[in-house]
């Protein structure tokens, strides 16, 4: 039977869930879509009056080669002929290399159509004055022919930002000239084409006076170009867009949500499941335990320094134990005993003479280095093995 909340449990787990419900509904407030704020986005997505879906099915029924763009600019393809650029009303700001790659696109030969006041975050040298958004619809005259105002004499914007003290490479096509609403931007070899508002390619406003015109003649460049050859990528990425679904979650509370859920999970897992887990005792070690004995010795053996008594300890009985397997007096010599090992076991080795005066040495002299010892020590052990005197001495202790 599972064990109840307690009711410290119970109101921390309450307060936690308050907390949890006002910061999402924050959040989402804040994270609202701006097209539900009130602010019109001229996404080809959108088919109210401030979007831009009528001007993007506009430009496939005739035939142009368009497509949503939702990935950085970096991606840019840049080397596959002419091609054009839509940032309508851009509402996220570019990363510094995003900013240096659509740089890099217009000066090598591409198009940019840029709407809205925002142009000096993708532009630094563009020089705008930016003002409160306008309901009224404005009328304004082009200042001269060119391939960009052809059949566009007039056209009509709803905006209050102008382009500042345009310089010779900046052209004034429509409006004051110290103070222009529409700009041509020569820039290395390609262009950038600025609007002060995104009307005329929005669903309400692509039919006004020229517009129309002022729109599909941006999307070709000074020199009239073939429609089918000229590529145009109407941008998303910089409207929230983005090709993955989990890019797509990052601009949305959800992902602030699952936190704040995932947090309130470990606090359940804090607060009550470390109440109602098994209890495990920790296991005890005994100190009667054989290894802590051995560990113990071995310490004092090292502090004290009587590396000589354990050679001698192991020599004296390894020595003991081989002359009684070979039926001698315990006094016997070492060479007598190794000879006795050799003619009698058929030993063939003369190595376990000298193993047995390093050891008579190292047993009686006064300091011995620790890996000599544990040398010696391996040695006279692996003769125990291959003589057979490990199997005896068991016996004899059994």
């Amino acid at each position: 039977m599972p064990a109840a909340i307690d009711s410290g449990d119970r109101k921390l787990l309450i307060i936690a869930a308050a907390i949890l419900l006002v910061l999402t509904a924050g959040l989402a407030f804040v994270g609202m879509d701006p097209q539900q704020q009130g602010m019109s986005v001229p996404s080809t997505y959108s088919a109210g009056s401030g979007g831009a879906r009528a001007a993007y099915l506009l430009l496939q029924d005739l035939h142009y080669k368009v497509s949503r763009w939702e990935r950085s600019p970096a991606e840019l393809p840049i080397d596959e002929g002419e091609a054009v650029l839509i940032l309508a009303d851009p509402f996220e700001s570019p990363t510094k290399e995003e900013r240096a790659s659509l740089k890099d696109f217009v000066q090598q030969g591409g198009q940019v159509l840029f709407t809205g006041g925002r142009i000096k975050d993708f532009f630094p040298d563009a020089k705008v004055d930016v003002q409160f958004p306008t309901l009224e619809w404005k009328t304004f005259t082009a200042n001269f022919p060119s391939n960009y105002t052809f059949g566009a004499q007039k056209i009509v914007l709803q905006t209050g930002t102008t382009w500042q003290g345009p310089v010779g490479s900046q052209l004034p096509l429509y409006g004051a000239a110290h103070a222009p609403v529409v700009v041509s931007w020569r820039m290395g070899s390609g262009r950038i084409l600025w609007w002060a508002a995104a009307t005329p390619l929005t669903n309400s406003g692509i039919t006004r006076e020229g517009n129309l015109n002022l729109f599909l003649n941006a999307m070709n460049f000074p020199v009239p170009s073939d429609r089918v050859e000229v590529q145009i990528y109407w941008d998303e990425y910089f409207h929230g867009q983005r090709t993955s679904l989990w890019s797509y979650v990052g601009k949305t509370p959800v992902a602030w949500g699952l936190l704040q859920v995932g947090v309130l999970g470990l606090l359940v897992v804090f607060a009550f499941g470390r109440r109602s887990g098994p209890v495990m005792t920790p296991p005890v070690v005994s100190r009667l335990s054989p290894l802590e004995f051995v560990d113990t010795l071995g310490g004092l053996y090292e502090r004290a320094g009587a590396e000589p008594a354990v050679v001698g300890f192991v020599y004296q009985r390894f020595r003991a134990t081989l002359s009684r397997q070979l039926r001698l007096s315990p006094s016997v010599g070492d060479t007598e005993l190794a000879d006795a090992v050799q003619g009698r076991l058929g030993w063939k080795e003369n190595a376990l003479k000298t193993t047995l005066a390093r050891a008579l040495v190292a047993s009686r002299a006064q300091k011995v280095a620790p890996e000599e010892a544990l040398g010696l020590i391996r040695d006279l052990e692996q003769y125990e093995e291959k003589l057979g005197l490990k199997k005896k001495m068991v016996k004899e202790k059994s």
